[in-house]
């Protein structure tokens, strides 16, 4: 692929956006400006109820924390999170599917572990499930249906959780709340009258909906019974981790339950991630006078700790243990080796945001007398605490490209690890800070083969939201810098103080060079130009691209050939993919292809390249086999119809069900017909013969040559196959051109055309001639195209997207022949596979398909200079 400064001939003018673009590309900044604005109301609160909590009182409360209650918050979290995995269980009871129980904790322990603490786009569970349990056979719609049985299994626990807490705790939440016991106790009952009507349902019925437009199917009573019995435990379990680090009787249990339901529900509700500060707020509010609030504030940075951080490593070192066991075949655990970039991303995140709060939080006393003690020089340690904070929001920044699984991002957080973990020594003797960051430098070297992606960060182009979470992570910091330093009054000399004690002026001297640098960063991520205009795709390019199909065996690679999309190359030069461009959607056809090592590079670039041209990314027509690895690059995946393959080896004339082929054989052999097979040699003489048939073709349907994902009549395109000929009399009535490669295992047809009075049945013999003569070339497998719509999920819990194209292809042959194209290809007998639309969630696959459609349509053709 070519690139321009300006726009080339030919290239494409982007189209101006209609309401839905606009929609589309405010969008996040809309949700990043509400989730600032839940933040600012999240900060003005704690600034409230922090208002005479001091910090250092604080740090005493979590020194004195017994060790046996918190080893016992371990054990807790353990139990809650064996626990969560039944959640795993019983959804795959629900949807039928048969997985191996040691895959389903596995896959249940990681997804919730990464969830917890980060929870977003592809750093979130679903995306976990997705990867593993397809690796285990499961089916993606089954795998959609395990997520929203879990979803809906969480709220309902927490409905039978909240509601008992309610009830045993009336009389506190009502005086925290200002209303009558008898008001929560109400609400109460109807929470759990809720339940019994759904109970009762799952016992009469197998599905409630609305007609045929919504149905949802219920679980066995029995199942669903047991399930709100885990998610009781489940939730009891993750409060009892919080109620031992709590001081021992100074706060009612009825009371923790309730609001400990509340604080649940209320940080689920507010979407960010892992409920930080939503969760924390709502505890301090129900602490009251009963339990102090620095003991509270204590309790639940420890919490976080056990609950969050310490599941989140022990994931990572599970995934750890599946790439050091190089024996490792399973699909399952070559598939669970591919997710630790995932958790290396998060776990970097993590330790990034602990180095910027350690760098604006005072170190303790004794640390200051072992610091002086050691006679440690005092440029020392201001250096270590300046560098050690910067090194943080290194981390912050790279955890991206880790996620990615950039080969330099990788490098640079070993070495800030590394580099971060021996300055925690004199930055304030932070033995905890140092054991977490040699632990990911650990686990980022045990895992290194996982980063093989040669990208510079500096082509990276940040997303608003990873923008937003960096500059509320920064803001999020000078809220702790003013809480923990609220007795020191502000003074110019503090900028210029620096001595042992000088721990106020340390810190704000760190902190401004992380905002600086970070608002630097941001604004050079959201100023700087786009990479330039898209060039059209050159002759050189398409002899290229020729030379990779032909040692391919995938016959689908040959659209490339047809010239009217773009193509990009690796650094290598031994793959390629194809790519159209229609508005803001940039669809690539297939994948990549020719070296596999190479695919998720290539695919990583084309999203980063669209996203640096402010489009949106999708892969189109996209085969089983590379699911795993869009689904890592974050896309969701949307079932497009059904692809016909014939399995050659296995194809005769024979039996009853073949009895329709072989009369139209015997009768086009009656009527005279002779098939021909014309190499690629002999096309270019051939052309004006073909290009009346399909005028022809063209005018007797009406219809316009399409683009994109089928081919087109031109010159150049044909001359490159065999052609497929039926000839009558010396006169040329049907043809068909061949996709062919030099691998010799797969075939496919493309164009398929014949004149107005060709003789009834002339397209099964031209079909059935072809497959016979690559059924003794040796060939594999023969493509008859995809049927859209077809094969969708006929259960009442199937995809909302799946429901529509059902009733699509049901009732819509007025304005396509979807039946009809299904029932021609079925008389051959062909093996069906599923087909995929991978692309963002939400209106944006609606804006992708319609820009699909008028690709395919032939909009915006790129021609060649």
């Amino acid at each position: 692929m070519t690139q321009t400064d300006s726009p080339a001939p030919g290239a494409t003018t982007p189209a101006a956006p209609d309401l839905g673009e606009w929609w589309a590309l405010l969008r996040p900044w809309l949700l990043a400006a509400v989730g600032i604005a839940l933040a600012a109301l999240v900060g003005v609160a704690l600034r409230h109820l922090l208002d005479e909590v001091h910090y250092a009182e604080v740090m005493a409360t979590m020194d004195a924390t017994p060790a046996p209650r918190i080893w016992a918050a371990v054990l807790a979290t353990a139990f809650s999170y064996l626990a969560l995995t039944r959640y795993d269980a019983s959804a795959l009871r629900y949807v039928g599917a048969n997985v191996p129980r040691g895959t389903v904790l596995l896959t249940s322990f990681v997804a919730y572990a990464l969830s917890n603490t980060i929870g977003l786009g592809p750093l979130s569970g679903g995306v976990v499930r997705m990867r593993l349990y397809s690796a285990a056979g499961v089916e993606p719609p089954q795998i959609a249906r395990v997520i929203a049985f879990n979803a809906a299994a969480f709220g309902l626990g927490m409905v039978f959780f909240g509601a008992v807490g309610l009830l045993w705790g009336a009389h506190d939440v009502a005086r925290l709340l200002h209303t009558q016991g008898w008001v929560i106790r109400l609400l109460a009952a109807a929470m759990l009258l809720l339940l019994v009507g759904l109970l009762w349902l799952c016992v009469r019925r197998r599905s409630v909906g609305i007609g045929r437009v919504w149905r949802l199917q219920l679980p066995p009573a029995e199942l669903a019974l047991r399930q709100l019995g885990i998610s009781a435990i489940e939730l009891a379990a993750s409060a009892t981790v919080l109620w031992l680090l709590l001081p021992v009787g100074k706060i009612p249990l009825a009371a923790f339950v309730a609001f400990y339901a509340i604080a649940v529900t209320a940080g689920i509700v507010s979407h960010v991630p892992g409920g930080v500060g939503v969760f924390e707020t709502v505890m301090l509010l129900a602490a009251g006078n009963g339990v102090p609030r620095d003991a509270m504030l204590g309790a639940l940075l420890l919490n976080r700790g056990v609950y969050y951080v310490l599941p989140l490593v022990v994931a990572a070192g599970l995934l750890i243990v599946y790439e050091l066991r190089s024996g490792v075949v399973a699909p399952v655990g070559r598939m669970a080796v591919r997710l630790s970039p995932s958790l290396m991303a998060a776990l970097t995140l993590i330790a990034g945001i602990w180095l910027i709060v350690s760098g604006v939080t005072p170190f303790t006393e004794d640390a200051r007398d072992v610091l002086i003690a050691l006679h440690v020089p005092l440029p020392v340690v201001e250096a270590s605490h300046f560098l050690g904070s910067v090194a943080g929001l290194g981390l912050v920044l790279v955890a991206r490209g880790l996620r990615h699984r950039l080969d330099v991002a990788w490098w640079i957080a070993s070495a800030l690890a590394i580099v971060a973990a021996v300055l925690a020594l004199p930055k304030g003797i932070a033995l905890h800070e140092a054991a977490l960051l040699l632990t990911l430098a650990a686990l980022l070297v045990v895992s290194r083969r996982q980063f093989d992606r040669r990208s510079s960060l500096l082509a990276q182009h940040l997303e608003p939201e990873w923008i937003v979470a960096i500059g509320g992570i920064v803001i999020a910091c000078a809220w702790v810098l003013f809480f923990a330093y609220k007795e020191v009054a502000y003074s110019q000399a503090l900028w210029w103080q620096f001595e042992i004690d000088g721990q106020a002026p340390r810190s704000l001297r760190a902190l401004t060079a992380v905002a600086l640098l970070a608002l630097g960063y941001g604004l050079w991520q959201v100023l700087r130009p786009p990479a330039g205009a898209l060039a059209a795709v050159t002759a050189e390019e398409l002899d290229r691209a020729e030379a990779i199909i032909r040692a391919n065996p995938s016959s689908d690679a040959c659209y490339a050939l047809v010239g009217d999309k773009h193509l990009m190359f690796s650094p290598s030069g031994r793959s390629f993919l194809m790519f159209g461009k229609h508005g803001r959607s940039w669809v690539a056809l297939f994948g990549p292809f020719g070296d596999a090592r190479e695919f998720a590079d290539m695919a990583w670039q084309f999203i980063e390249m669209a996203t640096d041209h402010g489009g949106r990314a999708a892969f189109y027509h996209v085969r089983p086999p590379m699911l795993p690895l869009l689904l890592d690059c974050g896309l969701h995946l949307f079932k497009l119809g059904e692809h016909a393959q014939v399995d050659l080896p296995g194809f005769d004339l024979k039996g009853a069900s073949r009895a329709n082929l072989r009369t139209a054989v015997n009768r086009a052999e009656r009527e005279g017909l002779r098939f021909e097979i014309v190499d690629a040699a002999g096309v270019d003489a051939l052309l004006p013969a073909l290009r009346k048939v399909s005028d022809a073709w063209l005018a007797q349907h009406r219809s316009d040559e399409k683009a994109f994902s089928v081919g087109r009549f031109a010159d150049d395109y044909l001359r490159r196959f065999a052609v497929a000929v039926v000839r009558r009399d010396d006169h040329l009535v049907a043809f068909a051109n061949l996709l062919t490669t030099d691998v010799r295992e797969e075939a496919a047809l493309d164009l398929m055309r014949h004149v107005p009075d060709a003789p009834p049945g002339t397209m099964d013999f031209l079909m059935v001639r072809i497959l016979q003569h690559f059924q003794a070339q040796g060939y594999r497998r023969f493509g008859l195209g995809m049927s859209p719509m077809a094969g969708m999920a006929r259960r009442s819990g199937a995809p909302k997207w799946q429901r529509v194209a059902r009733l699509v292809y049901e009732h819509g042959n007025g304005f396509y022949n979807f039946r009809g194209l299904r029932s021609f290809k079925d008389k051959f007998a062909p093996v069906w596979e599923a087909r995929f639309l991978a692309a963002p969630r939400g209106l944006a696959a609606a804006f992708i398909l319609a820009d699909v459609t008028a690709l395919i349509g032939g909009s915006k053709i790129p021609q060649k200079p």
